[in-house]
């Protein structure tokens, strides 16, 4: 019945709008979508993979008064070049921690500016 992911949401502190922004688009490079005008009162911050076929991934931060990074609960974000992705992060100051305990994937965890948790693979190579 489960037909597909619309969006993933993850806390934030206030006032972190502009930090996630930096983060999310300038480093990761998804695009920024504007927030009903109900839901943009209660700030945060909407992001959405480049267009390609179909629809995207909608990644929500959401502002939360007492605020604590999710440290063990992720998502799980696909990339197609993971060596990349890893250069961007550190080169923006970002440390990343390699992981290969999943089958068929390679991958690494990386935290955002205000703590949250990510994880980012992509399949391995046929050997």
């Amino acid at each position: 019945m489960i037909t597909g992911v619309h969006h993933i949401l993850l806390a934030a502190p206030p006032g972190s709008e502009n930090t996630l922004r930096a983060f999310y688009v300038h480093v990761l490079g998804l695009e920024e979508i504007t927030k009903p005008p109900e839901l943009a009162t209660r700030g945060g911050a909407w992001f959405r993979t480049p267009h390609r076929p179909g629809p995207g991934i909608e990644l929500h931060l959401g502002i939360e008064d007492a605020f604590r990074p999710a440290r063990k609960a992720h998502p799980a974000l696909l990339v197609h070049d993971l060596d990349a992705l890893a250069a961007r992060l550190r080169a923006a100051g970002h440390d990343i921690t390699p992981d290969a305990l999943l089958p068929g994937h390679r991958r690494f965890y990386a935290d955002d500016p205000v703590g949250n948790r990510l994880e980012f693979l992509e399949p391995a190579p046929l050997r």
